[in-house]
């Protein structure tokens, strides 16, 4: 039987853990005191006297002890709250000794301080809840209101020519204003992911808004007292005044904002000559489209908060529960009945309006976006968790073991016919090799993935809510490792049988296209657009690399410089596919010209441009935020890469011409962008190195049990960023290929950067744990404003 404690550790919300009841503290103080009676109890033993044994008898089987009244062991008093924003404070009183009385005393004192906080907090949170339904309902009968006239409008101008070629809209007088609505920048980042959520229900509507509707705006936030930002238009419907904001998230609606800034500009210089019918501003359906998604996807994280603050409340109650019957049991006192009452009747047990807007929301959910279907609706209000299938582990370990047995094969051919020796086999090397280092290091990178999302689960990281995953969709750790072992077993297998056929005597011309039809399989399979092998995964792998290409142009989520951060610890297999797709390309294989791309013009300027890209990227999502967000630490960030690029520019150079001063200037530019990098990665993203922390170097919130794991990452890590001394020192392994030291090497920056995920992720989940953010804050379309505005 699972213990209490683990079960309520297991089910607990993650980032409010610090505020539910400290269960294992309060464990140790009923700890304390049974130690303490355990050791009077033989002392009492011995001065038990016998008429005392059958008076204790006589009580357990006879009426005697029913007439003596049991005394009341405690006490609780209620303090009134000073303010509505507070809550009743409770405080208990031990009228009765204890074998331990101080141990006692320390137990309801840290119970009484336990009980406060969830009352607070509790409060706290569904106040918030409840504000932000309120304004959700607003947003829902405004919505009401304008999709109804949007009908009556139609069925009032009836169907013609016209309306079969522009969308049917309705117009409302501009109140033109130049102030403009702030945003928080993290009230914007679940909105991509829940429109991905509702893609299906809305294939017939156009996901990218046209570039000249006025309303859109573009939001930036304010830094040091300055908001970036495009002015808004207010419109009036239902006297209302209205002003709509649609969050500038993708390429269509950066241009379509700034189209409206210019466009703008035009209007309010002409408005005043031209009348008011100039200030028209139409609402189509598309515009409408775009703000039902908004309140719908603000609907399922309100719904996902008051879910949480459901099981929130049920586990506090259940734990005051479990500990006062232990204490009880180590007491042999009645003080369940007494506190349970008191637990029973504060505000976090005795409050239902949280329990009423759930119900609530999701009959509105049910009516206005499932079309009455509420097993419809259930799908995105509590979607269920995919079921592990136990085929998935059984095909895991025997593509795991093919793996091994094909790879060893591999190794013994290649060994036999030297291939990987100093004097080895050029043309084998130069064409073959670079696929097998391809698969061997993304692979390698999407194991450790798994590998982290493992220990993720079991350290209670909620990488799903940071990355905004769908629960539904998102890959296990087995699924990773499924994917892993099932694709290196197709490509062993496959560059076996091209060195078998080559041992056989085939030529180079028979068998050279087995390794291009290999990655070109891979791409086939990445790009397929058949719900087979994990479609929608490789479709949101496809749209993150999208966004990291255009990354000026896409606001920037966590999961976007995530996965750039990726990229740039794989610049050599960057440079890989580049080579291998020239040489595939231009039809060099015919010949095994493998020279041709390597030395032409284009292929070296290429090169250059593929080892600064990844860099470049990330350089331009720092940007990107800082123009968002106003925070200079973006700026800071965008200096590090601005480094890396310099150093990795320097690198190039010293390869093309290795002379004494490219050599001291690749030193000089690799050491700063090193240490540059070191300070960030221990600081700024793994958030250690804290001076006056608890734990010595380190911080004071650790996820892992064991520090030493912390300071072996830390030295792990210095010695895994100083891998470019390979560079200067030219050190190979002896009679071993230098292709074979540079895959070494490029897997070593894999296995870095596997570490790095994992307390990159831990930082932001503590982040998230201090601010007690569980649930995205989706932004609003509709915002009333006064007339004054």
């Amino acid at each position: 039987m699972v213990k209490f404690s683990k079960q309520f550790e297991g089910q607990l919300v993650p980032e409010w853990k610090e505020a539910f009841v400290d269960y294992w503290h309060l464990k140790k103080a009923v700890k304390k005191i049974h130690i303490f009676n355990n050791q009077n109890t033989n002392s009492k033993k011995q001065k038990t006297s016998f008429s005392n044994l059958i008076i204790s008898s006589l009580r357990k089987h006879t009426f005697l002890d029913n007439k003596q009244r049991e005394p009341r062991v405690i006490q609780v008093h209620r303090k009134l709250a000073a303010s509505a924003s507070k809550t009743d404070m409770y405080e208990t009183e031990l009228l009765e000794q204890v074998a331990d009385t101080d141990a006692a005393v320390d137990f309801f004192a840290c119970l009484d301080l336990q009980l406060n906080k969830v009352n607070q907090f509790y409060r706290t949170k569904e106040k918030e809840f409840l504000e932000r339904g309120e304004s959700l309902l607003k947003q829902m009968e405004i919505l009401t209101e304008l999709k109804a006239a949007l009908k009556q409008h139609q069925r009032a101008k009836g169907p013609s020519s016209q309306d079969l070629k522009e969308e049917e809209s309705i117009s409302g007088t501009i109140s033109c204003d130049e102030e403009s609505i702030k945003y928080a920048a993290t009230t914007e980042t679940g909105l991509e992911n829940m429109a991905r959520e509702f893609e299906k229900d809305d294939m017939k509507s156009s996901e990218s808004p046209k570039s000249g509707e006025l309303e859109r705006s573009m939001r930036m936030k304010q830094g040091d007292g300055k908001l970036k930002s495009v002015s808004n238009c207010m419109i009036n419907c239902q006297g209302k005044n209205l002003r709509i904001c649609i969050p500038v998230t993708n390429p269509a609606r950066t241009f379509s904002a700034i189209s409206y800034l210019l466009w703008d500009d035009l209007v309010n210089q002409s408005s005043k000559k031209c009348g008011p019918e100039r200030n028209k501003l139409h609402i189509n359906k598309k515009k409408l489209h775009h703000a039902e998604k908004m309140i719908r996807g603000a609907f399922v994280e309100l719904y996902k908060g008051l879910g949480y603050l459901k099981t929130y409340r049920n586990l506090n109650m259940l734990a005051f529960v479990k500990i006062l019957k232990k204490f009880d049991k180590v007491t042999n006192k009645q003080v369940l009945p007494i506190y349970l009452r008191v637990v029973e009747s504060s505000f976090f047990n005795s409050s239902d309006k949280a329990l009423k807007l759930a119900d609530e929301v999701e009959e509105l959910f049910v009516k206005h976006f499932a079309e009455e279907d509420k097993r419809k609706a259930m799908k995105y209000l509590r979607p269920t968790q995919r079921r592990e299938s136990h085929a998935v582990t059984f095909f895991i370990g025997l593509f795991a073991g093919g793996f091994i047995a094909l790879f060893v094969g591999y190794v013994i051919m290649a060994h036999i016919t030297g291939m990987y020796r100093s004097k080895s086999d050029t043309v084998y090397m130069e064409t073959v090799y670079p696929v097998l280092s391809i698969f061997s290091t993304l692979f390698l990178h999407l194991f450790l993935y798994g590998c982290n999302i493992f220990v993720w689960r079991k350290t209670r990281i909620n990488y799903s809510f940071i990355f905004e995953l769908c629960p539904t969709k998102e890959l296990k750790y087995r699924d990773v490792f499924l994917i892993c072992t099932s694709s290196m077993i197709t490509v062993v297998g496959v560059l076996f049988v091209h060195l078998s056929l080559m041992a056989k005597g085939y030529s180079y011309a028979q068998v050279q296209a087995i390794p291009g039809l290999l990655l070109l399989a891979f791409i086939i399979v990445l790009i397929c657009p058949f719900n087979v092998i994990y479609k929608s995964s490789r479709y949101r792998l496809l749209s993150v690399i999208r966004n990291i290409v255009l990354s000026p142009l896409y606001k920037v989520l966590m999961l976007d410089f995530f996965m750039a951060d990726q990229l740039c610890s794989q610049v050599p297999t960057l440079r890989n596919i580049e080579y291998i797709a020239c040489y595939y390309i231009t039809g060099s294989y015919k010949t095994q010209d493998y020279n041709y791309c390597t030395s032409t013009t284009y292929y070296k300027d290429l090169a250059y441009a593929v080892s600064f890209l990844p860099y470049y990227w990330r350089a331009l999502q720092c940007a990107r935020r800082w123009f968002d967000e106003g925070h200079k630490s973006h700026l800071l960030n965008l200096g590090k890469y601005v480094s890396a690029m310099l150093a990795a520019g320097a690198k190039m150079a010293y390869e093309k011409e290795k002379t004494v001063g490219w050599l001291c200037l690749v030193v000089i530019m690799s050491s700063a962008a090193t240490v540059y990098q070191l300070y960030w990665d221990f600081v700024k993203d793994w958030g250690l190195l804290q001076f006056n922390s608890k734990n010595p170097w380190l911080r004071d919130e650790l996820v892992l049990r064991h520090k030493f794991i912390y300071y072996f990452s830390l030295g792990l890590n210095l010695v895994l960023r100083l891998a470019w001394l390979q560079t200067v020192f030219h050190y190979n392994f002896e009679k071993v290929d230098y292709r074979v030291t540079m895959l070494f090497l490029a897997a070593l920056e894999v296995v870095r950067r596997g570490q790095w995920n994992f307390y990159r992720l831990e930082n932001e989940h503590l982040n998230n744990a201090g601010k007690f953010r569980a649930v995205k804050i989706v932004p609003l379309p509709f915002h009333e404003v006064d007339d004054q505005d």
